[in-house]
């Protein structure tokens, strides 16, 4: 039995379930009555979502079931970066989601410092784009794991290989 426990704190995003929720936001805009006859698309590529529409409203009215069918399939609506809304063609309105993928170093730097601040007797290490936090008592990683989750953060994590 290992005297060191540890976890990582990780933003994944899984890519089965993005396209799954996808493809339910393209079922419901191809049935809706306020999108018959409309250029309204979406689309998904190598972590980038597409969206096309007439207007403004209807891009928000695609962007708000893109975001139903994301939370009813478990990805996290942190995880989604919007970029700015811009014209298309034939008078259209096209705009790109980035899935983000990672922690990033400043963003990782940041969650280390809160977890020394909270003086529990762990350690963090920076692996790549994840975090691994280690101790000898599990009560101080469960301790970790509610202040990460209490911290008001930008970006969305998951806590994995809690061993």
């Amino acid at each position: 039995m290992s005297s060191e426990y540890s976890f990582d704190i990780v933003s994944r995003v899984e890519k089965q379930n993005l396209t799954d929720a996808v493809i339910q936001a393209q079922r419901e805009i191809a049935t809706r009555f306020d999108f018959r006859n409309s250029k309204s698309s979406i689309e998904l590529a190598e972590m980038k979502i597409t969206i096309v529409a007439d207007d403004d409203m209807k891009l928000r009215n695609v962007v708000d079931i893109l975001q139903s069918k994301c939370v009813k399939r478990g990805v996290p609506l942190k995880a989604l970066s919007y970029g700015k809304p811009e014209p298309a063609a034939q008078g259209a309105v096209r705009q790109v989601i980035t899935i983000e993928q990672g922690i990033a170093s400043e963003r990782a730097k940041k969650l280390t410092e809160a977890i020394k601040q909270s003086k529990l007797k762990v350690t963090t290490r920076i692996q790549d784009e994840q975090l691994r936090v280690t101790g000898k008592s599990k009560d101080d990683l469960q301790k970790v794991i509610e202040l990460v989750k209490g911290m008001p953060l930008d970006f969305a994590v998951q806590f994995v290989n809690y061993r």
